[in-house]
C-alpha cells in the first residue's frame, strides 16, 4: 500500500445520534419479556433474523428477560399484526427486525409509551424507541480491499436483496475498497453492482428470498467475469454460494456472520466474512433496559466497538497473501480509529 495515498477523517456514525430520551423503565434488574418481530426468511435464515435473535437468547441466558419468544412474517402484511399480537401479550421490550418494519414500530411506539420498542437496522423515534444501527460500510470496505487483491479477473461484484439504506450502505463501502485497493496498487479491478458515480446499487433481487433470481444473478455475474461476489440479500448469499461450489467460478463474502458459524458448508469458496454485530447489538439494548437506562441514543455498531468486524475463514488463511492481511488489518485499524482512505 503506498503511504503516500493520504487518510482522512470521516465518522459517519456520529450524524445518526439524537437528543437522549430516557423511557420510563422498568426498575433496573428487573427481568423482561423480550418479543421479537422477524422480517421475511424465517428464524432459521442463517443471517439477519438467525444472528438478530441470537441477541435475545444471550440476554436470556444472562439473565436479562425472563422469557423471549419471536414471531416470524410471510411479508411486510405481517409487520404490525405480529408486532400488535406482542403488545396484547404485554411484552416489555418489542424489538423489530429489519429496517422495513420501520413503520410498524414507530406507529406502535407512539401509541404504547410505557413498552420500550427497538428497532434493528432502524432509528429511534420518541422516548421509548431505540434505533440499532451499524457502521456497515467501515468492515465492507476491508473486504472490498481484500476481494481486489485477490481477484484473479479483475473484476469482482456486489448485489443487493433490495436497495435499502442498509443493504447499499454494504454495497458502496465495498466499491470504495476496491476503488481504494486500485488507487494504491495502481490496478484497475472493477465492479459490477454498484454505480459508484450516482451511488447506487444496480444489481438487486426486489427481496430477500428469491432463490430463483439469486441463482440467476450469480450465474449473471459470474458470466460478466466477477470471481468475487458479495451478496447482501440475507440467506440469498447461501444460493450464491452453491452455485460457486457447482461451478467452480466465483467465491463468495458471506455477509452479517461469520461463514463458519452459519454456512460452513460454504467455507471452501468463502476466503472471509463480513460481521455485523446483530447478536450484540440487541443484547446491548436488552441489557440496557434490564439496567433500567433504556433510552432513544442510537446503537451504533463500528470497527471501534467491534460491532462490525470481518474474519478470514480458517482454510482460507494460508491462501491469501500475509502482505495483503496485514494491508486489510492496517485499514481496519485506521478505520477504527476514526479515519477512512480519501475519495
Amino acid at each position: 500500500m503506498k503511504k503516500s495515498y493520504k487518510i482522512v477523517v470521516a465518522i459517519a456514525a456520529a450524524s445518526l445520534l439524537t437528543t437522549v430520551a430516557v423511557a420510563p423503565a422498568n426498575a433496573a434488574g428487573t427481568k423482561q419479556k423480550v418479543c421479537v418481530a422477524l422480517d421475511t426468511a424465517g428464524i432459521n435464515d442463517k443471517s439477519f433474523n438467525q444472528t438478530s435473535y441470537e441477541g435475545a437468547k444471550a440476554a436470556k441466558a444472562a439473565g436479562y428477560a425472563s422469557t423471549i419468544e419471536y414471531l416470524p412474517a410471510k411479508s411486510g402484511a405481517d409487520y404490525a399484526p405480529n408486532i400488535q399480537k406482542f403488545v396484547d401479550k404485554k411484552c416489555t421490550l418489542i424489538i423489530g427486525i429489519g429496517y422495513l418494519l420501520g413503520d410498524a414500530v414507530g406507529a406502535a411506539a407512539a401509541k404504547n409509551p410505557g413498552i420500550n420498542f427497538a428497532l434493528v437496522d432502524g432509528w429511534s423515534g420518541g422516548a421509548n424507541q431505540k434505533g440499532i444501527t451499524y457502521s456497515s460500510n467501515e468492515q465492507s470496505f476491508v473486504v472490498g480491499y481484500l476481494a481486489a487483491g485477490m481477484s484473479k479477473t479483475g473484476t469482482v461484484a456486489t448485489y443487493g436483496g433490495m436497495a435499502i439504506p442498509t443493504v447499499t450502505i454494504f454495497m458502496e463501502g465495498f466499491a470504495k475498497g476496491v476503488e481504494y485497493y486500485n488507487a494504491a496498487n495502481n490496478k484497475s479491478v472493477k465492479v459490477l453492482g454498484w454505480d459508484t458515480k450516482t451511488k447506487k446499487a444496480t444489481v438487486t433481487l426486489g427481496s430477500f428470498d428469491d432463490t430463483t433470481k439469486a441463482l440467476a444473478t450469480s450465474l449473471s455475474l459470474e458470466q460478466q467475469g466477477a470471481d468475487f461476489i458479495f451478496p447482501v440479500a440475507g440467506n440469498m448469499q447461501a444460493t450464491t454460494a452453491a452455485n460457486s461450489l457447482k461451478s467452480g467460478k466465483s467465491n463468495v463474502i458471506w455477509v452479517d456472520a461469520a461463514v463458519m458459524d452459519t454456512g460452513k458448508q460454504y467455507a471452501s469458496v468463502t476466503p472471509f466474512s463480513a460481521l455485523k454485530g446483530l447478536k450484540e447489538g440487541v443484547l446491548a439494548t436488552v441489557k440496557e433496559a434490564y439496567d433500567g437506562k433504556f433510552s432513544n441514543t442510537v446503537y451504533v455498531g463500528t470497527l471501534k466497538n467491534k460491532g462490525v468486524s470481518y474474519v478470514i475463514t480458517p482454510s482460507w488463511s494460508k491462501k491469501i497473501p500475509a502482505k495483503l492481511q496485514q494491508e486489510a488489518k492496517d485499514l481496519a485499524d485506521a478505520i477504527a480509529s476514526g479515519w477512512v482512505p480519501a475519495n
